[in-house]
């Protein structure tokens, strides 16, 4: 399960899934991570531990996912696999072939790892989402890479409802006449006080 997850995590950049299974997943994904690292950096006991503990899926790059699906499975065989039976690594174009199948390792050795060169750690995050599954009524999270997260959108404000306008509208034309009673009001005293007094 933990293997499922972890290439999930590594294929799509964050994945949904329950609280209890986020909180498992996350050490395993950051030793994941330290190791591609070392291992992007040469070191080929990193690498090996990778292959232990990842087993081997292959993707197919967003890109080519719906000429993919019309292939026929013959071709889909000869896009997943060399005919040697290796499995492509790198997802470049082999031979007749307009694209091939990634590994999962090396996405992660090769794409994932070098972002977090420079962090010592933390390279995921878990949010608890307020829903529950349907079924079962289990509590559910989002687990990201950090850096992948997608932004809030736009940050614009919604459009005024017309009562809104209304309000406003009623609010300023009040403002405005307690305005102008205020001015009449300082007028008519400053009236007052250069009136000359008048001999009683």
């Amino acid at each position: 399960m933990q293997r499922n997850l972890a290439q999930s995590l590594f294929e799509h950049g964050q994945i949904r899934t329950t609280v209890p299974k986020a909180k498992d997943l996350k050490p395993f994904a950051e030793r994941l991570i330290t190791l591609a690292k070392r291992a992007s950096r040469g070191d080929l006991i990193a690498r090996r531990q990778i292959h232990k503990l990842l087993s081997e899926r292959s993707l197919i790059p967003a890109a080519h996912q719906a000429a993919y699906e019309e292939l026929a499975d013959a071709k889909r065989r000869q896009v997943m696999a060399a005919r040697s039976g290796r499995r492509h690594r790198t997802g470049a174009a082999k031979g007749r072939l307009d694209f091939t199948a990634e590994s999962i390792t090396h996405r992660l050795i090769n794409t994932v790892a070098p972002k977090f060169q420079d962090r010592p750690g933390g390279y995921t995050r878990l949010i608890k989402l307020g829903t529950r599954r349907v079924g079962d009524q289990s509590p559910l999270a989002v687990i990201q890479l950090v850096g992948d997260e997608e932004g809030p959108g736009s940050v614009t404000k919604p459009a005024k409802s017309a009562r809104r306008k209304r309000v406003d509208a009623r609010y300023a034309a009040a403002v405005k006449s307690a305005k102008a009673f205020a001015k009449s009001r300082r007028d008519a005293g400053k009236a007052e006080s250069e009136a000359p007094a008048g001999d009683g």
